[in-house]
C-alpha cells in the first residue's frame, strides 16, 4: 500500500531570498534597459529599486547593515541581475567588491559611508595617484579612470603610492613601495567624461582627478591586508579580487545565459528564409544549442563547485592559501570565457535577426565581448595559473 510522504520544510539561504529579490525587480531592470544605455547611468527608480532590496550589501559585513553573502551565492545573484541587464549587474559587482573594504576601516569610517547612510556606495577605478604625508593624514593627487558606478556613489578612492615631498616612493618595512587606497566623498572630485564606448555603456566607468585634497590617515586603507583586518568573518579572507573575479564571471554567464534563453524562444518561431521549417528542427541549430547549453552550464558548475570547496575548507582551517587563490582565478577566467564562446555560438545560430539592437542578441553582444576586455576576462589569467601549476613561483599580482 502507498503512502503518503509529508513534505519537509526546507530552510531558506542568502542564495534563496535574493535571487528572489532580483526576480521580483526584474521588470524593472529590464525596462529601465533602454534609459542605462542611452543615458549611460542607472536610471534613479532602478537605483531605489536596488538599494531597497539590499543588492549593493551582499559583500559588506553585517555589523554594517550588509549582508555578508558566501562567494558562490554573490555570484549565483550577480548572474542573476546580469540576465536583465549587464551594466547593472556590473556596477553592483563593482560596488560590493568596494565595500568589502568596511572590515579594515575603524567602526567610525565604515559607518559613515555604509553603516548610516542606506544608499552609501564606494566606487573606485585604477590610474596615477600620490599621496604625501601631511600631520595625520595625506596631501592627495590622483588621474584615474575606469570608476564604474562612480557616477551614483557617495563616496570615491583612489589607489595611492605614498611618496615624500620630492616625489619618491616611501618603502615599507619590505623595501617595497607604500599603497594606501584614499576614501573621499563624491562631491570632493572632478569627473572626466571618457565612458563612450561598446558595450557596458550604463556602468559610466569614467574618469576621474583629484587635486590636493587633504585625506584623513582614518579615511585609507592598506586593501586586504591582514593587520588591518577588523573582523574574524572568514569571508574577508577572501580577497577583493576573488570576489571581483567571481561576481564578473556571472556578469559574463547571466548574459549568455538570457542570450540562449531568447534563442530557445526564437527557434519555435523562427523560419529561415529559403526554408521549410523553424530553427527548431534544423539538424546544425540542435546540435549548436546543446553545445553551447553544456558548454554555460559545465563552467558555470564549475565555477559555484570551486567556490563552495574553496569556502568550506577557509571556515575549517581559518585561512585562504595561495593555491586556492589560483583556482579561484582560473575558474572564474574560464567561466568568463566560457560564456563568451556559448554566446558567440547562440548569435551564428540567430542569423540576421541578431543584429537589429531592438532584439535580444546585440546588446547582450556587446556587453559580454566588453566583459571579455575587462581586466578580470584577461586570457594572460591562463598563464599565471599554468606556472604555478608547473611549480614555478606564484604570480599574485592577479589573484
Amino acid at each position: 500500500m502507498a503512502t503518503s510522504v509529508s513534505p519537509v520544510a526546507v530552510k531558506r539561504t542568502d542564495r534563496d531570498i535574493y535571487l528572489d529579490r532580483v526576480r521580483e525587480i526584474a521588470p524593472l531592470i529590464e525596462e529601465s534597459g533602454n534609459a542605462i544605455e542611452r543615458n549611460r547611468r542607472l536610471t534613479p527608480d532602478l537605483r531605489s529599486a536596488l538599494y531597497e532590496a539590499g543588492l549593493f550589501r551582499l559583500l559588506l559585513e553585517r555589523r554594517f547593515n550588509g549582508a555578508e553573502v558566501k562567494p558562490s551565492d554573490f555570484s549565483a545573484i550577480i548572474e542573476e541581475v546580469a540576465k536583465h541587464d549587464a551594466s547593472t549587474a556590473w556596477c553592483l559587482c563593482q560596488a560590493n567588491g568596494c565595500a568589502m573594504t568596511a572590515s579594515f576601516l575603524n567602526d567610525d569610517v565604515a559607518n559613515k559611508i555604509w553603516g548610516n547612510d542606506p544608499q552609501g556606495v564606494l566606487a573606485w577605478g585604477p590610474g596615477k595617484s600620490l599621496a604625501v604625508p601631511e600631520g595625520d593624514g595625506f596631501r592627495v593627487n590622483a588621474n584615474c579612470a575606469f570608476a564604474s558606478g562612480g557616477r551614483h556613489a557617495t563616496w570615491i578612492g583612489t589607489h595611492s603610492t605614498v611618496v615624500d615631498e620630492n616625489g619618491e616612493p616611501i618603502l615599507n618595512e619590505k623595501g617595497g613601495k607604500t599603497f594606501r587606497t584614499m576614501l573621499v566623498p563624491a562631491d570632493q572630485i572632478n569627473w572626466e567624461d571618457i565612458w563612450h564606448v561598446i558595450g557596458l555603456r550604463g556602468t559610466a566607468s569614467d574618469g576621474f582627478e583629484i587635486k590636493d585634497l587633504y585625506v584623513p590617515y582614518e579615511h585609507s586603507v592598506h586593501r586586504d591586508e591582514p593587520k588591518e583586518r577588523r573582523t574574524d568573518s572568514p569571508l574577508y579572507l577572501f580577497r577583493q579580487t576573488n570576489l571581483y573575479a567571481s561576481g564578473f564571471s556571472g556578469v559574463a554567464m547571466g548574459i549568455a545565459q538570457s542570450m540562449i534563453d531568447a534563442f530557445a524562444k526564437l527557434t519555435l518561431e523562427k523560419t529561415p528564409r529559403m526554408r521549410k521549417t523553424t530553427l527548431s528542427q534544423n539538424a546544425v541549430v540542435q546540435a549548436e544549442f546543446a553545445r553551447a547549453s553544456i558548454r554555460l552550464n559545465a563552467a558555470r558548475s564549475f565555477l559555484r563547485g570551486e567556490l563552495d570547496d574553496i569556502w568550506a575548507a577557509v571556515l575549517s582551517t581559518g585561512e585562504l592559501t595561495v593555491e586556492q587563490r589560483m583556482r579561484i582565478r582560473l575558474a572564474t577566467t574560464h567561466g568568463i570565457h566560457e560564456a563568451k564562446g556559448a554566446a558567440d555560438a547562440i548569435y551564428d545560430a540567430a542569423g540576421a535577426t541578431a543584429i537589429f539592437s531592438s532584439g535580444p542578441y546585440e546588446r547582450r553582444f556587446r556587453d559580454l565581448h566588453t566583459v571579455t576586455q575587462q581586466m578580470q576576462g584577461r586570457k594572460a589569467h591562463y598563464e599565471t595559473v599554468g606556472a604555478f601549476l608547473l611549480g614555478n613561483e606564484p604570480d599574485l599580482s592577479s589573484t
